[in-house]
């Protein structure tokens, strides 16, 4: 537990000594407004945004390795935050996305709390009009326990960075137009944390037992996808890929997350999600729940946005 604290300290050091004249210049300009447009508007340095949505959902899993039941009804958040910053030819793009979930389960009369972080920070340089050489570093766990079912039995399988994905990578970032981006990487780091002592002793999600931290190289593509159908309608997936250049290469690592959002009334929404995750160290399924399967979960729900 301390080496692997300890290796992530001198990561994150590492990477911020780095970026400090960077960030300097940033902090300094983050107010400031760029030349004007041909048609006279201002265009800011900074965008930045913020959408919450509350949301009573019914929700369907399917080998999900975070824990839950197959029906359930639930209450949930969806927190995005997101901030962006341009100038000549360097992009700053950073994203946050928080889902805090309470599950009631009709199966079971159980309750359990379900939630994910992801957070993406990526610095670009920009090659051409389309095209950034770009710096990619990504974090993604949960905060809470998470549990599978076997009948009224509960198995305790995850918690905070357990797992916790820590991503690494330098590579090309294309953007096509407004409502794609595409990251690629043959060449990226990844660190896998099971700090948890308990889940640590069982050796899931390619840590051995006993041990917190599993170093992963391999080649990594990440795309996002954003388009607006029309005023009411708005349509949000990204898609991570990662391939283990040192065990198995050829079983690619999945995690794919859809939203759906359709705006009925000033204040209340309808959403669909769908995840979908494949990890090949995830040994959790099957007869003797020790093989890998593609996790899925499905969320349909009524609820509040608001947009800042």
């Amino acid at each position: 537990m301390k080496k692997a604290s300890i290796i992530v300290l001198i990561f994150l050091a590492q990477v911020l000594r780095g970026q400090d004249n960077i960030i300097m210049n940033l902090q300094k300009e983050s107010q400031k407004v760029i030349k004007l447009k041909s048609d006279g508007a201002q265009t800011k340095k900074w965008q930045k945004g913020i959408l919450y949505n509350l949301t009573f959902s019914q929700a369907s899993l399917s080998n999900w390795s975070a824990g839950g039941d197959k029906f359930s009804l639930s209450v949930g958040s969806i927190l995005n935050m997101y901030a962006r910053y341009s100038k000549d030819k360097m992009r700053w793009d950073n994203n946050f996305d928080f889902n805090l979930g309470y599950v009631n389960s009709t199966s079971l009369g159980s309750r359990k709390n379900d939630d994910r972080f992801d957070l993406v920070s990526k610095v670009g340089y920009s090659v051409n009009a389309k095209s950034n050489l770009a710096f990619l570093t990504n974090l993604r766990s949960g905060f809470f326990k998470g549990y599978t079912f076997s009948g009224a039995k509960k198995n305790f399988i995850s918690s905070f960075m357990s797992p916790g994905y820590l991503l690494s990578s330098a590579g090309w970032d294309f953007r096509p137009n407004k409502n794609i981006s595409l990251f690629l990487s043959p060449f990226t780091a990844r660190w896998v944390f099971v700090t948890n002592p308990e889940l640590s002793q069982k050796g899931l999600y390619g840590v051995k037992p006993g041990q917190n931290l599993n170093f992963e190289l391999g080649a990594y593509a990440t795309i996002n996808y954003l388009k607006e159908i029309s005023p009411n309608v708005v349509y949000k997936t990204k898609l991570d890929l990662f391939s283990n250049y040192r065990n198995n290469p050829q079983n690619i690592d999945v995690f794919m997350t859809n939203v759906l959002s359709v705006k009925i009334s000033k204040l209340f929404n309808v959403t669909w999600a769908v995840d979908l995750v494949y990890d090949d160290d995830a040994k959790l399924f099957g007869p003797n729940k020790n093989a890998p399967a593609l996790q899925f979960k499905s969320l349909v729900g009524l609820g509040i946005q608001l947009k800042k």
